[in-house]
């Protein structure tokens, strides 16, 4: 088995979530988040564009439904044991096979959760579950139980955290000498992600974020590449990725002189990174956090450019988004603890006057301080 984890770490994490389990009164869980199914597991596929269900019960027990094409990708990933196959027909409909699977396990008329929201789970899938369950028992809403259970990084986790961090500090330092005036957009991205593969690292569950001129102002991937001109911006946002663990960063390089707007907007996100470092610790929440990046910028006018999150928790994360449900925001009430991997981002996007200005690393939260995994200051950056 192909296994980055020991049994011992995936039999303390199914320890921590039939727990919970017992404590919300689920008899079952149905995991259709592939980063829930690897995290206790192992099996690492993108085969969840198609139906697929680890089912879990109260008492440790384990089956994974899936299709044929993914029986030996189980079986060579996970440690899990038992393996049923749904067959591809036309109009199949897996959930008649899911709830068969659900009554050979004596789970009639129990309380089963549900993860709902997921990428893993379609509309169309969503609504043949309900059709087939709601009277074959009590379905909850579990969405997030699995997940905030991700969200403190065991030592073996914080390994590939910073092992990830480090490989995005090799795709800036990669990116760097690339970034001039008439340098390409297609070679940085290339060297970056190029950088991160280089160094035994993963693909990203997200494109890199590359955008010049105009484009700098965005906040997404887009199709297209161009030359960098003697005075102009560069948007960049990626992340080193380590058995799936991401560890993510975010700057814009400004190409030739810098203009005052420029500097200003440095400026507003320099001062708000570091005041949020201040309150990036227990005894705070997420909310706490935004409620500061909020303050700040708008405290120097520039509610309107600002953007209403200012980062999120990472973690092992699957296509399409390396973001985890826990983001920054307003009246957020997660707390943070001890051995988070958290990202923060300053996004100033002034559109009156064409101007980028972005700042982002991840950190590991600790008892008091949060840790930069960035081996990078947070320094302007100019080419």
């Amino acid at each position: 088995m192909a296994l980055h984890f020991t049994q011992d770490e995936f039999a303390s994490r199914l320890e921590r979530l039939t727990t919970r389990m017992k404590e919300e009164k689920l008899a079952a869980m149905l995991l259709f988040a592939q980063e829930s199914m690897y995290w206790l597991t192992g099996y690492d596929t993108f085969g969840y564009c198609f139906f697929q269900t680890l089912v879990v019960k109260a008492d440790g027990s384990m089956v994974l439904l899936t299709r044929s094409a993914d029986l030996r990708q189980a079986k060579h990933t996970s440690n899990i044991e038992h393996i049923e196959i749904w067959v591809d027909r036309v109009n199949a409909d897996p959930t008649m096979d899911l709830k068969n699977l659900l009554s050979d396990l004596d789970l009639l008329g129990t309380r089963i959760g549900v993860e709902y929201d997921t990428h893993g789970m379609t509309g169309r899938v969503a609504r043949l579950l309900d059709r087939q369950l709601t009277s074959f028992g009590e379905m909850v809403d579990a969405s997030l139980l699995v997940s905030r259970l991700r969200l403190i990084k065991s030592p073996a986790e914080i390994l590939h955290v910073e092992k990830a961090a480090s490989l995005a500090d090799d795709a800036l330092d990669a990116a760097l000498p690339l970034i001039h005036a008439g340098g390409s957009e297609a070679d940085i991205l290339a060297a970056m992600q190029g950088a991160v593969f280089a160094g035994g690292g993963d693909y990203p569950a997200n494109e890199f974020i590359i955008g010049s001129g105009a484009d700098a102002l965005l906040c997404r991937y887009k199709a297209g590449r161009r030359t960098l001109d003697a005075q102009d911006q560069l948007t960049l946002e990626w992340a080193g990725v380590s058995a799936h663990y991401h560890a993510a960063m975010m700057r814009t390089v400004v190409v030739g002189e810098p203009t005052n707007r420029h500097r200003e907007l440095y400026s507003a996100c320099r001062e708000t990174i570091q005041a949020i470092e201040m309150v990036l610790r227990p005894g705070n929440t997420f909310g706490t956090v935004f409620d500061v990046h909020a303050k700040i910028m708008d405290e120097r006018g520039l509610t309107r450019h600002r953007l209403n999150a200012c980062g999120y928790s990472l973690g092992a994360r699957f296509s399409p988004s390396w973001m985890e449900h826990q983001m920054f925001h307003i009246g957020n009430p997660e707390a943070i603890e001890p051995n988070m991997s958290l990202f923060v981002h300053m996004i100033i996007m002034d559109s009156d006057s064409g101007t980028a200005m972005t700042l982002g690393q991840t950190y590991l939260t600790s008892d008091g301080a949060p840790r930069p995994l960035s081996r990078f200051g947070l320094d302007f950056i100019t080419a």
